[in-house]
């Protein structure tokens, strides 16, 4: 049995004007059109390897007006930004900036610091980096390129630890 965690809704501290605010954004432009679909979810890579991670739970959360809920959690950092949501979309619900619009008013609203925009897109980075280099690994079979990227690796990992 999986442990979910219960969240409870105060009523009183919906936003009714989120919604609106996401859909005046450029790329949020159809969020209201979402009926739940899930295709966006079933799609998702990201949800492939995090439970938690769930775009429909995403929208819902925006649909209900709950702001804070959504702009302070780390959730909405771990997308990819790959566009499989927007291109599986019936709705034409371009999720991937929808995402963007979130981390933007997530800072805009100090319910994160303003480096973790950066930090987000250096790990993309470094991510695609050891991405690329693994799979040319896999053709060349040079076994220096693997201890490259295990070098990367660590180094990447205790930035991020002093950080």
């Amino acid at each position: 049995m999986e442990n979910k965690k219960n969240e409870e809704i105060i009523v009183n501290e919906l936003d009714p004007n989120f919604r609106e605010e996401i859909a005046s954004q450029p790329g949020g432009e159809n969020i209201k059109r979402c009926f739940a679909c899930g295709t966006c979810a079933a799609g998702c890579p990201v949800t492939e390897i995090d439970e938690e991670y769930n775009c429909r739970q995403i929208i819902r959360k925006i649909l209900l007006g709950m702001r804070k809920e959504v702009l302070s959690s780390p959730i909405i950092w771990l997308c990819l930004v790959c566009y499989r949501c927007y291109a599986r979309c019936p709705q034409k619900v371009n999720f991937t900036d929808v995402m963007r619009v979130l981390r933007y008013l997530s800072i805009k609203g100090n319910y994160v610091p303003s480096q973790i925009l950066a930090k987000v897109e250096s790990i993309d980075r470094f991510s695609q980096e050891i991405r690329r280099d693994l799979v040319k690994h896999i053709f060349d079979g040079n076994k220096e390129l693997t201890e490259e990227v295990e070098s990367k690796i660590m180094k990447k990992v205790e930035e991020a630890l002093s950080a």
